[in-house]
């Protein structure tokens, strides 16, 4: 079976001919550029002590309250952290920096405060 042939990799001025979209060298940088940078602390949302409070709070407030604000009605699927915790397992976990939300608000919110999906870093 014939084989495509290699393209150039995709990382700028790079000669390389790569069968993937990066040569060996920049996918490792690209790896570690997106593990770096792709939220450190998103082993919390795996933990049972989140998904307990997560549908405690379903359960508590099964409506959308951004939706409920515009006098639609509309089942909440996410748990949204009001102020965004960025790491900090005490406001992870505080039941009062947490909001029901139907998947499209949260995803409005969140790309509204990270400008789109570029994250931004924000100071306290």
């Amino acid at each position: 079976m014939p084989r495509k042939p290699k393209k150039p990799c995709k990382h700028p001025g790079c000669p390389e001919l790569t069968e993937g979209n990066y040569c060996k060298m920049h996918q490792k940088e690209i790896n570690r550029e997106y593990n770096c940078s792709n939220r450190p602390y998103k082993k919390l949302y795996n933990s049972s002590r989140w998904q307990d409070l997560r549908r405690y709070v379903l359960n508590k407030q099964p409506l959308c309250v951004e939706c409920l604000k515009n006098n639609r009605i509309t089942p909440a699927t996410v748990v949204d952290h009001i102020k965004p915790h960025k790491g900090n397992e005490d406001l992870f976990y505080d039941i009062n920096n947490l909001q029901s939300l139907c998947k499209s608000c949260h995803d409005r919110k969140t790309a509204k405060e990270d400008g789109r999906w570029k994250r931004k870093v924000y100071t306290y």
